[in-house]
């Protein structure tokens, strides 16, 4: 029990530092389960199991099922349709979001809704003259609370189901939960209804410009060539390399003619205006060079930036979870290469750095600010990595596969539903039938699924195993049971729920379903209560990462765009966290028992 509670406060300890990536901390753990075999009881063949595992195949599955739906386009057929009907009213664009994100998220998973429904959102609240920071975190948390509406919702809810099944011998039908899931996702609604607009700040300005949100028109100055200028001569090249400057230089004007992010052979002549992007710092440094004139700032709006040609339009995008630029720096990206584009900001977490970004290393959620051209918007639109925040309708989608889809789906929904197939089964049916159907082509199949999810999955399930074969969860359970002796169990109940809900800020949600739920479980028994009702609090309770921007995939999302800042969650968050903790104890009390 020793060997296997170090190896979980390891597990733990990675998790929330993140020194390496959540997968990859999976895959530790699982070495050191079968390395250490003797003490946690875990065979290699224990060790493989998670691969394996119902769970993980279904959570696979549901995740192709997911794109396929994603490539109709029919989500951003509905939003766009409810978001005409909306117009300016804030209630209204709200009550439009949770339609859109809320019942979607109960029959695929919840991260590609979000990560749709993004930029249309964002383009609503513009056109209606309302602030996105009023609506992107509702949007986040409802997507969140409506993965409880159905098994299928979020991985989560397929892990604990699992789990139920190998410890209690109870089998989580697929709409169980789901009277409980609208009860929650209610109320959820409706204290975002009334409390979104009161306590969210308009961090961002409706119809703002992109330059002001991200405060970067004062990083851009115009400079003149004069005939004593050093620099006269020289390539671009010879200047930049041989020159302790840290600029960006995005144009020069010379007489009548525009060179738009130039070539680094143009050659500086007298006369020339440079367009470029830096501090003050390297600003003075060369006008004390002589030769060079900083000419008076002034406000630059998007249409004076892109003075002509190409390199007329200003991106935002999001960098997305299990995309290629993750863990690289800005500088190995490549923009100008990727996407025809070149870096202005960049936003990760709560710092947005205007310079020196380029040895910065990109993280799930990270927002950029590029220059680029048509084709470059394109390329982003198109792209699996990001999110385009100013995206017009992408094109690529299949409308015409939307009734096969949905078809697919109802079916894989209803087989499980009516136990003619396990959820397993058909969510793998379901996936062969959209690969047969053309709604999914095969290289998109394997291109489009975020490993990262299936091998964590699969990493830590065996964690599971060793807690429950050496006693781990049982010795937990009986020490958490003293509790029970002057606590009711309901509050016994409560208290699992919060904890499980302030664990998932720090871990990723399925380690946090997996850790607890066998000590919940274990607990349950000490204190003689229902254990299925412990089971459904820590699974409830493990959808609730409402207090900070980490704790959830879709929070990431929305947290550039939306300009927020870590005690904005926890403004909203707080208190819709403990509302919904005794809605949700309550609700599984009136209807399972404690």
């Amino acid at each position: 029990m020793i060997i296997v509670l170090g190896i979980t406060a390891l597990a733990v300890l990675l998790f929330i530092l993140e020194p390496i990536p959540l997968d990859v901390t999976a895959m530790l753990v699982l070495v050191l389960l079968v390395l250490l075999g003797k003490w946690t009881q875990v065979t290699p063949a224990d060790a493989v199991s998670g691969f394996s595992n119902p769970a993980t195949l279904t959570v696979l599955s549901m995740l192709i099922l997911s794109d396929g739906v994603r490539r109709t386009g029919m989500i951003q057929g509905i939003a766009r349709h409810l978001s005409k009907m909306v117009g300016s009213s804030e209630k209204k664009q709200l009550l439009a979001t949770f339609a859109m994100a809320g019942p979607m998220s109960g029959i695929m998973n919840n991260t590609p809704v979000v990560a749709l429904l993004l930029p249309l959102v964002t383009e609503m609240a513009h056109k209606g003259r309302v602030s996105p920071s009023k609506l992107l975190l509702p949007l986040s948390y409802i997507s969140m609370l409506g993965g409880m509406l159905t098994l299928i919702g979020t991985s989560t809810n397929i892990l604990a189901a699992d789990i139920s099944v190998r410890l209690l011998d109870h089998k989580i039908g697929m709409f169980e939960i789901t009277g409980l899931g609208a009860i929650v996702m209610g109320v959820g609604a409706v204290y975002l209804y009334f409390a979104a607009p009161i306590l969210l700040p308009e961090h961002v300005k409706p119809r703002g410009s992109t330059l002001e949100n991200f405060e970067v028109a004062s990083f851009l100055r115009e400079l003149k060539l004069w005939a004593d200028a050093p620099m006269l001569g020289m390539s671009l090249r010879d200047w930049l390399d041989n020159s302790d400057l840290k600029l960006a230089l995005l144009a020069i004007v010379r007489g009548e003619a525009v060179f738009e992010h130039p070539d680094r052979d143009q050659v500086l002549q007298e006369g020339d205006i440079l367009l470029v992007h830096a501090t003050e710092k390297y600003l003075k440094m060369l006008e004390d060079g002589g030769g060079v004139e900083l000419l008076p700032p002034r406000k630059f709006t998007p249409d004076q930036i892109m003075i002509s040609g190409d390199f007329n339009s200003l991106a935002q995008i999001v960098v997305v979870a299990g995309s290629a630029l993750e863990g690289r720096t800005i500088r190995a990206t490549n923009f100008p290469e990727r996407f025809d584009a070149y870096v202005l900001a960049h936003r990760s977490r709560s710092v947005v750095r205007r310079e020196d970004f380029a040895d910065q290393v990109l993280r799930s959620g990270d927002t950029v600010l590029l220059q680029t051209t048509r084709k470059g918007q394109e390329r982003m639109a198109a792209s699996p990595d990001v999110i385009l925040m100013n995206a017009s309708e992408r094109k690529g989608y299949r409308p015409e596969k939307i009734p096969v889809a949905i078809a697919i789906l109802l079916a894989v929904v209803g087989l499980a539903a009516f136990d003619v197939l396990p959820i397993m089964v058909s969510a793998l049916a379901g996936v062969v039938a959209m690969l047969l159907t053309g709604v999914v082509r095969s290289s998109e199949m394997y291109k489009d699924v975020d490993w990262r999810v299936i091998f964590m999955l699969a990493g830590i399930i065996p964690l599971g195993i060793a807690l429950e074969q050496t006693g781990t969860a049982q010795f937990l359970g009986s020490a958490l049971a003293g509790s029970g002796e002057y606590l009711p169990a309901i509050v016994v109940l409560w208290l699992f729920y919060i904890s499980t809900g302030l664990i998932t800020e720090f871990i990723s949600n399925n380690a946090a379903v997996l850790l607890m739920i066998p000590v919940a479980a274990a607990t349950a028994t000490q204190i003689g209560a229902n254990e299925f009702a412990f089971v459904l609090a820590v699974m409830f309770a493990a959808s609730t990462a409402f207090l900070g921007p980490v704790g959830y995939q879709t929070n990431l999302f929305v947290y550039g765009p939306g300009g927020y800042c870590v005690r904005d969650f926890i403004r909203i968050g707080a208190p819709l966290q403990l509302l919904l903790s005794v809605v949700t104890v309550m609700g599984i009390d009136y209807i399972w028992g404690i």
